[in-house]
């Protein structure tokens, strides 16, 4: 079993890697986010995102794409931090850590088979749905109802309330 720091990787290396599944014929899937603390709706993401392939690379936000995305305060964590509690889930077979708002460029480089998005997306709302769509790549809407958010965990941390 490889070790929670040798499933964070530069792109170089998730780029081979995805080339070498796609020749001996497995496929490769390609989920992203924040990762701004890690809760349930997240692990269930990533466990449906394993089920639609043989290699799940998540693609994460860097620290300044986060902050870009999410304002002021965020990230929680840094990416090294975040990086690290993803490897850690059992399903994600490496991490890559990005600093574009999306992963399209991600996906121009590692064509992966499928593109897994959680359930606060349609088919039609991916923002990467084009990108997709041009280079043959399946989106998945996968993991369970968003009735779960980073922000909503923030705010019950800060009422003291159980979320």
């Amino acid at each position: 079993m490889r070790s929670v720091q040798s499933k964070i990787i530069d792109r170089a290396a998730a780029i081979a890697l995805t080339g070498r599944y796609k020749r001996e014929g497995k496929s490769v899937v390609l989920a992203n986010g924040c990762f701004d603390t890690l809760h349930v709706g997240h692990v269930r993401y990533l466990g449906g995102a394993k089920e639609q392939g043989d290699l799940l690379i998540v693609g994460l936000n860097s620290d300044s794409s986060v902050s870009g995305l999410k304002g002021p305060g965020r990230p929680v964590l840094d990416e090294r931090a975040r990086a690290q509690l993803v490897a850690a889930v059992r399903d994600v077979d490496y991490v890559v850590i990005f600093p574009e708002p999306d992963v399209s460029q991600l996906l121009e480089e590692l064509r992966p088979d499928v593109h897994a998005k959680g359930t606060d997306y349609t088919a039609d709302t991916v923002p990467e749905r084009r990108t997709s769509a041009r280079l043959g790549i399946r989106v998945a809407i996968v993991g369970d109802p968003k009735d779960h958010s980073t922000r909503g965990f923030l705010d019950a941390v800060r009422k003291g309330s159980h979320g």
